[in-house]
């Protein structure tokens, strides 16, 4: 089981568990089923409407879980990754910060989800 902390500027924080590795739970999917306001469009990495920032709440090393192309593109469209940093995480499995909400698979891990 993972905890999830959803916090948002505009919102209460609210922390959810979420199943770790089930390959389907999306932290948008798991947005949405516990009622956290995240804003979304395409739902398939496309468009960017669901940009997050993903860190560690505890002292561990986050995991890494693999950008998908379409993740990629986005994340560099929006300028919130560039080559090198995608050069590095392909190297050193260091995970990336931010994420599109309905491309990160929620993993063993406790993790604050910025929105």
């Amino acid at each position: 089981m993972a905890l999830v902390t959803f916090s948002s500027p505009d919102y209460k924080d609210k922390t959810v568990y979420a199943v770790a590795g089930s390959h389907t739970q999306t932290l948008l999917k798991l947005a949405l089923e516990n009622k956290v306001p995240i804003a979304f469009n395409c739902k398939d990495g496309e468009c960017g409407t669901c940009l997050v920032k993903v860190s560690s709440v505890d002292s561990k090393p986050r995991m890494s879980g693999h950008l998908t192309a379409k993740e990629i593109g986005v994340l560099k469209e929006l300028g919130k990754i560039t080559q090198k940093e995608i050069d590095d995480i392909a190297v050193t499995d260091m995970p990336a910060t931010w994420r599109l909400a309905c491309q990160f698979i929620v993993r063993d891990e406790d993790i604050l989800v910025e929105y």
